[in-house]
């Protein structure tokens, strides 16, 4: 089993594919022929998921439908940390802060259209850190 922590740079808000960073932040991922990468963010207000990772527009629908479902103008009572935090955190709720993936013959066994997207669901995140286990 191996761990690490990657750090991922700060990103306005959106969907935004990052399968390469993470991929090349753990080149023991070659040497798996069968086994799982798992992933965990280390933050409540930017999430993890799987999605299609070829037109930019689906990143753009992906982040109008998640302001819409979720506005900032809702009357939230958690909003200390600003308008964007509390519907940060729902998005993050509703996206997930953990994947599961299939590794093979040394890469991951994601479908062809499919990547790594980090969901920022902030204006200004900041770096953001996952933890990744490799698990043979």
């Amino acid at each position: 089993m191996i761990r690490r922590r990657i750090e991922l740079q700060p990103r306005p808000r959106g969907f935004h594919l990052v399968t390469d960073e993470i991929v090349s932040a753990l080149p023991e991922l070659a040497r798996v022929e069968v086994g799982l990468l798992h992933l965990m963010i280390r933050h409540t207000s930017a999430s993890l998921t799987v999605n299609e990772n070829a037109s930019p527009d689906v990143r753009r629908d992906l982040r109008a439908w998640a302001d819409t479902a979720v506005p900032e103008d809702f009357d939230w009572q958690h909003a200390l940390e600003g308008p964007d935090d509390m519907p940060a955190h729902v998005k993050g709720t509703l996206t997930g802060f953990e994947l599961t993936l299939p590794v093979s013959a040394g890469a991951l066994d994601l479908g062809t259209w499919q990547g790594i997207y980090l969901c920022e669901h902030r204006d200004r995140g900041g770096v953001r850190t996952i933890t990744a286990t490799i698990l043979e």
